[in-house]
């Protein structure tokens, strides 16, 4: 009898071991420290440093500069707390950000409070980079030929979409570490030229910093939609364990050390990015600034073209970053859960589904600026502000009135405050911008 039952819990754990070397984030774990740098530089920089001017726009110069400052030393906190969890139980590793919410707050509560959000901020994401890359797509088109008959943004969109059928079916995170790499390099090239190029045209002498808004209501709701394009900007963190669980990890050599210092490079590369952009953006254009800073930058043509194209390149990057997260619990809940086998059938189907599902709702829903805001109040804020601090409280217990509580519960009560107040301001953004919408124009 006992031979039996350890007979069934070894082929329970060889299966186990089968499944996790086919699904995409445990199947390859021979990740660099580099890896990890532009990993997150192409999770984090993106859509979101485009739209940093015109949040220092809705703020003005005190509270924009407060405000960006203040989240990057946040976020860099909170990603080291979730850098140094992932390995906190001797022997085990928290390769997914649902996993460490199970450890924190039980098998079923655990998955009801990260699953919901990470799958907002991942699927969120890969939709608003459809409408990014397919406007990004526009924008070199109209430049390139201005006097071109007029395309419609749906069919730039489609363009974009086009070629995450084939990227989609990259089976791991190290697979397409090369997509990454240009990404990452791409993105400090068009923030180079976006704060360059403006420091080109220089300060026109009628510019205004005044609010954008004539009343005192629409002062206060463009600041909530600012708080969370900034929420939006510092978006790594739903993908950070599952890039660290890519890295080879021993008990003498655990990964949290080449992982860390992979993050204080990204961080790096993120400052380099980020002020530049935000300060010298809101400088040159004022309260006209676009929401997109490549759009207010019409000359030269061919500086812009090529800002565009870099956009298109790192967003087609950052799309798979995210979606590999996605598809790694989708297609373990079909595994595990279902019990399906691992096929290149399934994992073609779920890929290409998701891709046609995305392509669709950034065809259907292309408000830019009203959507970051969105998910950068509503889903952002959670698990990158926040849902770590809460983690750390739970598991690790610091003395009450330490220096570590009052850092957590400092960051959880910022993180409470984007969460409610970003959503509001984009919202009202969002009602605004569609009642004169047109669906796919």
């Amino acid at each position: 009898m006992e031979s039996s039952k350890r007979q069934g819990s070894e082929s329970n754990n060889n299966n186990t071991k089968n499944v996790d070397d086919w699904l995409p984030i445990t199947s390859n774990r021979t990740a660099k420290w580099y890896y990890s740098t532009f990993h997150n530089v192409t999770a984090m920089v993106g859509a979101g440093v485009l739209s940093l001017p015109y949040a220092m726009s809705q703020m003005g110069w005190y509270w924009g500069g407060v405000v960006l400052l203040t989240s990057w030393v946040v976020t860099l906190y909170t990603l080291w707390q979730m850098v140094e969890m992932h390995e906190m139980v001797p022997g085990k590793r928290f390769d997914r950000y649902h996993e460490l919410g199970q450890e924190a707050f039980g098998e079923k509560l655990g998955l009801w409070i990260v699953v919901p959000q990470q799958l907002t901020v991942e699927i969120g994401v890969n939709i608003l980079y459809m409408v990014t890359g397919g406007k990004s797509l526009k924008k070199i088109y109209d430049t390139a030929c201005p006097t071109c008959r007029p395309l419609r943004t749906t069919y730039f969109i489609m363009i974009f979409g086009s070629v995450h059928f084939f990227l989609s079916h990259c089976p791991n995170f190290n697979s397409i570490s090369f997509v990454s790499f240009l990404a990452a390099v791409t993105s400090l090239s068009y923030s180079t030229i976006g704060w360059g190029a403006s420091v080109h045209k220089g300060i026109s002498p009628d510019v205004e910093y005044g609010p954008r808004a004539s009343t005192q209501i629409g002062r206060m709701f463009n600041g909530f939609q600012a708080l969370g394009e900034v929420a939006f900007a510092y978006a790594g963190h739903n993908v950070v364990l599952e890039i660290q669980a890519t890295m080879p990890s021993t008990p003498e050599k655990p990964c949290k050390k080449p992982m860390w210092k992979g993050v204080i490079g990204a961080y790096i590369i993120v400052a380099i990015c980020y002020f530049p952009v935000a300060f010298i953006g809101y400088a040159t254009f004022g309260n006209t600034v676009e929401d997109n800073i490549l759009i207010s930058l019409e000359k030269p043509a061919w500086l812009i073209i090529m800002a565009n194209a870099f956009v298109v390149i790192h967003v087609i990057g950052s799309y798979q970053i995210f979606a590999m997260g996605v598809f790694d619990m989708v297609e373990s809940y079909f595994v595990k859960g279902l019990k399906f086998s691992p096929s290149t059938m399934l994992r073609a189907t779920v890929r290409t589904v998701y891709v046609a599902l995305t392509l669709f709702l950034g065809m259907t829903f292309p408000f830019f600026g009203g959507l970051l805001s969105f998910f950068g109040g509503f889903a952002f804020a959670p698990t990158t502000y926040f849902l770590p601090c809460i983690m750390w409280l739970a598991i690790y217990k610091p003395r009450r009135f330490s220096l570590s509580w009052w850092t957590n519960w400092i960051c959880i009560i910022i993180g409470v405050l984007l969460m409610v107040l970003a959503p509001i301001g984009a919202l009202r953004h969002l009602i605004l911008q569609g009642k004169d919408y047109k669906f796919y124009s």
